[in-house]
């Protein structure tokens, strides 16, 4: 069997020309209905004039800035009609149809973990990668993301390819080595007005199941066709580290826990 993707966290972005923060707080989004009124928050939201932000106990996180609304969702052991933000993501945009919006990004994070320690590596700078005198320089093995850009027909698809780890609560366990897949498709807004951009936008967000079934289908055929054999997650929890600081798209949550 061949290794497949877990897909760990979305998240929506929306670029706009200019955006009130301080729209984003817990009375105005239960008022509006872009959140039901009975869902409860994870912690103390923040609202300020440059950021405010309110997440959910039920994984989704709404943050508004100056020049974009980001909508994310932990969806791991997430049910396709329990991915929320896209619905949400609607309902703010009608609350708000008199914002001019540009353009929107559907993001998804996933992950493949390895049982040995250097088998991720090895992906990235074996598999990905040509081998060659350039993987000899320095005390250490080298470590490597990769950056590819694809043209598709509705829209670029932009995807990092990245070494991590999964590193296990307790302390007497091993960190898990992984492979992060973080992809974008990012749309620009084309409309002649506002009131096309803003058809445009609603169509994006209504087929954002065309992009999760792509991104899961891209990684899995063409990225994972040929690696290891399938390893699952060992029983625990655990939370995402990064390793080298590698840069990794920070519009999602970085946990993972283990059900």
């Amino acid at each position: 069997m061949n290794q497949e993707l877990i897909i760990q966290d979305s998240a929506i972005s929306i670029n706009v020309e200019k955006n009130n923060p301080k729209f984003i707080n817990i009375d105005t989004l239960n008022h509006t209905g872009i959140v039901p009124s009975n869902w409860e928050l994870a912690r103390q939201p923040i609202n300020t004039d440059n950021v405010s932000q309110v997440v959910f106990t039920n994984g989704v996180a709404i943050t508004a800035e100056p020049q974009r609304i980001i909508l994310a969702q932990s969806i791991r052991n997430v049910e396709e009609e329990s991915i929320l933000i896209p619905d949400i993501a609607c309902k703010y945009v009608q609350a708000l149809p008199n914002l001019e919006f540009l353009a929107a990004v559907i993001n998804f994070r996933g992950i493949t973990p390895f049982k040995e320690q250097d088998t991720a590596r090895q992906y990235i700078t074996q598999t990905l990668l040509s081998p060659g005198a350039w993987q000899s320089v320095g005390e250490a093995p080298a470590r490597a993301s990769v950056d590819f850009v694809y043209k598709l027909q509705r829209c670029p698809f932009h995807l990092k390819v990245m070494e991590a780890a999964l590193q296990a609560e307790n302390q007497s366990e091993e960190n898990t080595p992984i492979i992060m897949f973080n992809g974008s498709f990012s749309y620009e807004l084309s409309g002649e007005n506002n009131s096309e951009k803003l058809a445009q936008l609603h169509s994006i967000l209504n087929n954002w199941q065309t992009d999760l079934d792509e991104y899961r289908i891209i990684i899995n055929h063409k990225f994972l066709g040929q690696s290891a054999t399938q390893q699952v997650l060992p029983t625990g929890e655990y939370k995402l580290e990064i390793n080298n600081n590698l840069e990794t798209n920070n519009l999602c949550a970085v946990s993972a826990k283990n059900s």
